[in-house]
């Protein structure tokens, strides 16, 4: 047998941590999936002032096998482009000077990885999640060993562009189905989360960014008297803004990742609206809210996109996208469809392949191939 290779991986990640934002929960699973493989993880992130203050592990509920880092940076990003450009430099500065020594220095940010390419640190792995080709990303793939994307459609994009296709790997986002193995009971939900007992819920969680879609799904609520949209995400000012706007819906705040599997057990149909109008929904996205949904056994309604169709293929209720009223219809289809219960079924089925220990376990492999 192949003798095994005990990695040190860098995992570089300009975020707060703990966030609220899809992207800390990926990173996170990333680092705790490469450590059960055996491999000595160490995830660098910036001092960052975070109004969640809860240890990164409890909030996330992953365990402790790798090493969190904080490197000094200017906390700038508040004062928009130039803020967080300022935040970039400072913390790739920080850590060119700071990094331990390891095998690979992996990360999602362009910008901080294209700094530390150019300041001489080696070797360098992307992972891009959503098809940037920037000057930053241009100056960066002709310095990296490896390009890891989330989707064939990123993949196809990076070829065309001219990277190698032997130097990228496709491979989508993952779940750990034992997080999703003992929800609540859908009333013990509901009451939890102050939602009525009398009413299908047809319900969307993730943040309230256009390209998500969540706008569509907002404007159908004014279509259906009979189907309560929850929202569980978004910001205060968000919120307070589009409370008044869309009064038929029950916009829930934003609830910790650890919550993720009670909450999707309040819903009757979960939604998953994304528009066809930005680049990345269409084609290079790999969406966490899908995959997890697919563990719920709850009918799902998505648009129908390249990007959806790769992780869930048909076993959704696919509807046009940026259309309020194909969206209605779509929830009307999956509340009263009496062979909802297989197409959630078979989303089940499919989704026992996303695992983020074999994902870690694909890329691993691809980087020892080098």
């Amino acid at each position: 047998k192949e003798k095994f290779f005990c990695m040190k991986i860098l995992y570089i990640a300009n975020i707060r941590l703990p966030t609220e934002k899809a992207h800390g929960i990926q990173i996170v699973k990333a680092c705790e999936a490469f450590a059960r493989l055996g491999h000595e993880v160490t995830l660098i992130v910036p001092k960052r002032n975070s109004p969640i203050r809860e240890d990164p592990f409890a909030y996330f509920q992953v365990e402790r096998n790798f090493t969190i880092v904080r490197y000094w940076t200017l906390d700038t990003v508040w004062l928009g482009k130039i803020g967080f450009l300022m935040q970039s430099i400072t913390f790739a500065l920080s850590a060119r000077f700071s990094l331990p020594m390891g095998d690979v220095v992996y990360g999602r940010d362009e910008i901080v990885l294209a700094l530390l390419a150019f300041l001489g640190v080696r070797p360098l792995v992307w992972e891009s999640h959503d098809g940037s080709w920037n000057w930053w990303a241009r100056f960066l793939v002709s310095r990296i060993r490896r390009l890891i994307v989330v989707s064939k459609g990123a993949q196809d994009a990076y070829i065309e562009r001219g990277v190698s296709a032997r130097h990228i790997l496709a491979v989508p986002n993952g779940v750990d189905l034992e997080d999703f193995a003992d929800p609540e009971d859908k009333e013990a939900s509901r009451v939890r989360l102050g939602l009525p007992l009398d009413k299908k819920v047809a319900m969307y969680i993730g943040r309230l960014d256009s390209w998500k879609g969540a706008d569509t799904l907002m404007e159908a609520s004014n279509l259906r008297e009979d189907t309560l949209v929850a929202i569980i995400g978004g910001e205060y000012t968000q919120i307070t803004k589009l409370s008044s706007r869309y009064p038929r819906v029950r916009f829930l705040g934003q609830r910790p990742y650890r919550e993720l599997v009670h909450n999707q057990a309040a819903a009757d149909v979960l939604v998953v609206p994304n528009t066809a109008r930005d680049p990345v929904s269409v084609h290079f996205t790999s969406p966490l809210k899908l995959i997890a949904h697919m563990a719920a056994h709850r009918p799902i309604v998505a648009s129908d996109l390249p990007s959806i169709r790769e992780v869930i293929g048909n076993d959704a209720y696919l509807v046009t996208p940026d259309d309020p009223e194909a969206l209605v219809m779509g929830i009307k289809q999956a509340l009263m469809d009496a062979q909802a219960s297989r197409m959630t079924g078979r989303a089940y089925e499919r989704v026992t392949a996303y695992s983020w220990k074999r994902r870690a376990g694909r890329i691993i492999d691809f980087l020892k191939a080098t």
